[in-house]
């Protein structure tokens, strides 16, 4: 039976995913100089306004208007933007749990990898990830169905304002050819640039943007399972992020090491506790109990070095399949 699956991504100029690196940015601030920073950053950016909100308890200072600012200039924006903050420090009911080294939240982490793209990801992900990145530092979107390993329709949506010398789409999509079905003539025939028409206004002045509002993308694409809250802006005591990374270690050395098609891992926390409820590893559809991994947050948060700034850098293009440390594979078993 064929199989039709499609995904996904945004360049690093959408406005969601400028909020997910702004938060993520003003955490890379803090750990540079506080590596034990709790962080719960939240932030959302519409119309002239960013507001930055959340948890943070941290012994450095950081300008987290300034960083905003930063950022939001850095993903293409030149006009001068307000910034809002409203911070607090972490609940003391929450940082008593994690003080004993337990799960800072419940949640319910999942790991993938699979053999059909040397990122260890979907296709279809992958190729949709490729065309954003050719974007540059403009808003959008890109799309890309697939059927058994090739490409049956490509979608692109890019903002065409400003300095466009950035921008490498064509050339991206040149690169797909090889991926075409052989009833396809011509990769002009099922690509559909900017299918609404003309878009000249994008970013903070067409749409809002929120932390966390592009999970699909963040993970494995729409056809893998999603499990806990959102990463960006969230400190490494969030099993939500350090959990999620280490399920997607444990799939990575699992798929290597087993001679597996396609992984899946799925761990399971309760707040203030520290040894997982669940951690089973399924292998082209085989389930088993993970084994030989220390999975209590501490001890995640020190083998994948996690309490050090590298945070911004993941919230652009997906956490996954973009060579962190939690993408390749060791000798553990």
């Amino acid at each position: 039976m064929n199989s039709l699956k499609t995904a996904e991504s945004v360049s690093l100029a959408h406005p969601d995913k400028v909020c997910d690196q702004i938060s993520d940015a003003i955490l890379d601030a803090c750990l540079k100089d506080d590596p034990k920073t709790r962080s719960a950053i939240e932030v959302l950016g519409g119309h002239g306004i960013i507001t930055v909100t959340g948890e943070l308890t941290t012994k450095t200072y950081v300008n987290i208007r300034k960083i905003a600012k930063e950022i939001y200039k850095d993903c293409g924006y030149e006009e001068e933007i307000g910034v809002t903050v409203n911070v607090v420090e972490q609940s003391p009911e929450i940082k008593k749990g994690v003080d004993v080294d337990g799960a800072g939240d419940q949640g319910i982490m999942v790991g993938y990898a699979t053999v059909d793209t040397p990122e260890m990801l979907p296709l279809e992900v992958v190729l949709s990830r490729k065309l954003t990145k050719a974007m540059g530092r403009h808003d959008g979107k890109a799309q890309v169905t697939v059927e058994d390993g090739k490409i049956r329709k490509i979608v692109t949506s890019l903002c065409e304002s400003g300095d466009m010398s950035d921008v490498k789409l064509d050339k991206a999509v040149k690169e797909f050819e090889k991926y075409l079905a052989d009833d396809v003539k011509n990769i002009k025939d099922i690509w559909l640039r900017n299918p609404n028409g003309s878009w000249t206004i994008g970013g903070f002045h067409a749409d809002t943007g929120l932390t966390g509002r592009k999970l699909a993308v963040d993970n494995y694409g729409p056809h893998i399972p999603l499990g806990g809250g959102c990463f960006s802006g969230k400190d490494a005591t969030k099993v939500d992020r350090s959990a999620a990374y280490m399920a997607r270690k444990v799939a990575v050395d699992y798929l290597k090491k087993k001679g597996a098609k396609e992984v899946y891992v799925h761990i399971a926390y309760a707040i203030g506790l520290a040894e997982p409820l669940m951690a089973t590893v399924t292998l082209d559809g085989h389930q088993e109990k993970i084994k030989g991994y220390n999975l209590k947050p501490r001890a995640i948060i020190d083998f994948l070095k996690l309490r050090v700034p590298q945070y911004r850098e993941t919230a652009k293009y997906g956490h996954f399949g973009n060579g962190f440390r939690w993408d390749k594979t060791t000798s553990k078993k």
